[in-house]
C-alpha cells in the first residue's frame, strides 16, 4: 500500500532490495496486488507478504519436543534490529553503526538439519527477545532451562547503548535470530555446521534443559549470580517487527 506522493525513487529502492532477498533465499513471486491510499492515510508505505515453505526432512521440530539435557544454540548477537530502528527515530539524538540483522535463515536450517536428526526445536528470537522466547518454549515444554550471560553473544555498542537508556538486551527484538534445542550428544557438530554458514559465524551454545519445571529460565550472570527471566509484562519499546 503506497501512499499518495510516495517517491518512485524510494519504490525503485525498495523493491530492488526485495529482489535481492528473494533472491539469495530461493523464493520465487506467486502473486502481488498494489494499492495507493489518500496522503495521510498511511505512513509512507505498507508492504504485507505471506509465504509457503515445504521441509524436505521428516525431523518432528517442535517446542513439545524439548528433552532435559538438550542443548541451545543461538545463531549470533542479539539485540541489534531492534536498537538500530530505534536509532533512527527523531527524539533519539545519537549515531550507531548497528544494522539490522534480517536474514533468509533457511540455508541455515538446512545446514542443521543435514547433520542432524536430533534437533527437537528451533525458533526465531523476533518480537520480545531472546529473554521472551525461551521462557515461551520453557513453558510450552514444561521445562526448565539455564543460560549463560558470557555466552550469549552481544557487541559492546549494543551493550552501551542499552546502559544508556536503560534497557535490557536479552529483551531487544532481533530479525535474524534462531535459537536450536538439539540433542547433547548432537550439539557439537550442528553448531560447526552452524559456524560455516555467513549467518551463524558467531553461533555460540549459550545454555541447556536442565530439568522438568514449570517453565523457569535462570541466567547465570559474568558475576556469579542468578537471574530470574520472565515475561516483560511492560513494552521496552513500541512494536517494531
Amino acid at each position: 500500500m503506497l501512499e499518495e506522493g510516495f517517491l518512485v525513487s524510494n519504490l525503485e529502492k525498495i523493491l530492488l532490495s526485495i529482489k535481492h532477498a528473494l533472491k539469495e533465499a530461493n523464493v520465487k513471486v506467486v502473486t502481488g496486488d498494489t494499492k495507493v491510499v489518500e496522503k495521510g492515510n498511511i505512513d509512507k508505505i505498507y508492504i504485507n507478504t505471506s509465504g509457503i515453505g515445504v521441509l524436505n526432512n521428516k525431523t518432528d521440530i517442535s517446542p513439545f519436543n524439548i528433552k532435559v539435557g538438550d542443548k541451545i544454540l543461538l545463531n549470533g548477537g542479539i539485540g541489534e534490529h531492534g536498537l538500530s530502528i530505534l536509532s533512527q527515530r527523531k527524539e533519539f539524538d545519537f549515531k550507531t553503526n548497528l544494522e539490522s540483522d534480517c536474514a533468509p535463515l533457511n540455508s541455515l536450517v538446512s545446514d542443521m538439519l543435514n547433520v542432524s536428526k536430533n534437533i527437537h526445536a528451533i525458533r526465531d528470537v523476533t518480537r520480545g527477545g531472546l529473554a521472551t522466547i525461551l521462557v515461551e518454549m520453557a513453558k510450552s515444554s514444561n521445562t526448565n532451562i539455564a543460560i549463560h550471560q558470557d555466552k550469549i553473544p552481544v557487541k559492546r555498542e549494543v551493550v552501551g547503548i542499552c546502559e544508556f537508556l536503560g534497557l535490557d538486551p536479552l529483551y531487544i527484538a532481533n530479525e535474524g535470530k534462531i535459537v536450536v534445542f538439539v540433542d547433547k550428544d548432537d550439539a557439537e557438530k550442528v553448531l560447526q555446521s552452524m559456524r560455516k554458514n555467513k549467518y551463524g559465524r558467531s553461533s555460540q551454545i549459550i545454555g541447556e534443559v536442565t530439568d522438568s519445571g514449570q517453565g523457569m529460565v535462570v541466567l547465570n550472570t559474568t558475576i556469579g549470580t542468578k537471574r530470574i527471566l520472565d515475561m516483560h509484562y511492560s513494552k521496552q519499546l513500541p512494536r517494531i517487527c
